[in-house]
């Protein structure tokens, strides 16, 4: 069985949560088996939170904590340079031939890092994330959807067609979502007038994230697990 782990860390109020469901229902959208699960302890704002994508070729059954992701993304700097995470290191069990997407202008990493990394041959892709967040979607609110494009478009572990009919099964349709994730949905949904405007704006921060990874990737030499 193939199969890519994506581990997820983040801060509290980033949508963290939210970006691996999205990932895992865009995997069965596109024909795989997935499973995605949240990992926190306080569901308060800017206090750790992690979440768990895995995707495969045959079904899946294992949950809880992600000890050793093929693929790590860093939603905020203060997980690195505060250690706001439940891993430390943050790349902590990652993989060989692994990736790492941190949400960032800035290299964050210590030259012990980048050695152990390297030697690891684990690509890491600094990618403003925020930026493109507002921007594009307006809001900083969308930055775990520029994350999200960014894995997608170095992986390909799911399509944009299939991203953007997650989307709209999440957001566009009575979707149950619990404690600081149905919140999380709300303050986005309130930053806009329409929900066709919130749909499309979040599809067009993936869509330019995704372009840009892919033209990132296409310069390395990367060896990324595939399913």
């Amino acid at each position: 069985m193939s199969r890519m782990n994506i581990r997820i860390s983040g801060l509290g109020g980033q949508g963290a949560v939210t970006a691996a469901h999205l990932l895992a229902m865009a995997a069965n959208k596109d024909g795989k088996f997935s499973i995605s699960n949240p990992f926190f302890g306080a569901e308060k704002r800017m206090a750790p939170a992690e979440s768990y994508a895995r995707i495969g070729s045959e079904r899946i059954y294992d949950r809880g904590e992600l000890v050793y992701p093929d693929v790590i993304m860093i939603f905020h700097p203060q997980v690195i340079t505060m250690q706001k995470s439940y891993t430390a290191p943050f790349y902590d069990g990652i993989k060989e031939n692994g990736l790492v997407i941190i949400n960032t202008t800035d290299d964050l990493l210590s030259d012990e890092d980048h050695k152990r990394l390297k030697d690891l041959n684990v690509a890491v892709l600094n990618h403003d994330a925020t930026k493109l967040a507002l921007e594009i979607g307006k809001t900083e609110l969308s930055t775990n959807m520029a994350m999200i494009g960014a894995c997608a478009g170095i992986t390909k572990i799911v399509t944009l067609k299939a991203l953007d009919g997650a989307i709209k099964d999440r957001f566009g349709k009575k979707y149950v979502a619990s404690g600081g994730t149905a919140t999380l949905d709300e303050a986005i949904k309130k930053k806009y007038a329409k929900k066709e405007m919130l749909l499309k704006a979040n599809m067009d921060t993936i869509t330019k994230s995704y372009e840009i990874a892919t033209e990132w990737a296409e310069k390395q030499d990367l060896n990324l697990v595939t399913v």
